[in-house]
């Protein structure tokens, strides 16, 4: 018998974990094979709620839900400073943090 999630809604995804693993963040609860911990999405999502979704009740429509959405979501990457990235955007940080950490050149090889 299949036992049903701890939350309904509870999502991993291996692809996922991999990536949170290769970025170095490591998890605070979980197990092999799950996303982590979803804790950085939940404040992701909270913050979306604080900033954008509740001043600008009342929305009349899907359409202007994700017109605001994608302007936040641009915003939040490019212009939004981070205390936890030295004060930086996110596309900032992430663009220093690749140009710091690429991987050695290796030469092909043909046969």
């Amino acid at each position: 018998m299949l036992r049903p999630p701890v939350e309904s809604a509870q999502y991993t995804s291996f692809r996922f974990t991999t990536h949170l693993v290769d970025a170095d963040i490591d998890a605070s609860i979980g197990t092999v094979g799950d996303a982590l911990d979803n804790a950085l999405m939940e404040s992701t999502i909270g913050l979306y709620k604080t900033e954008l979704i509740k001043p600008g009740r009342p929305w009349r429509s899907l359409a202007q839900v994700e017109l605001a959405t994608a302007e936040w979501v641009d915003w939040y990457n490019h212009h939004r400073l981070h205390s936890a990235l030295d004060y930086l955007p996110p596309n900032e940080y992430e663009s220093m943090f690749y140009a710091h950490h690429q991987p050695d050149q290796q030469a092909l090889v043909t046969v």
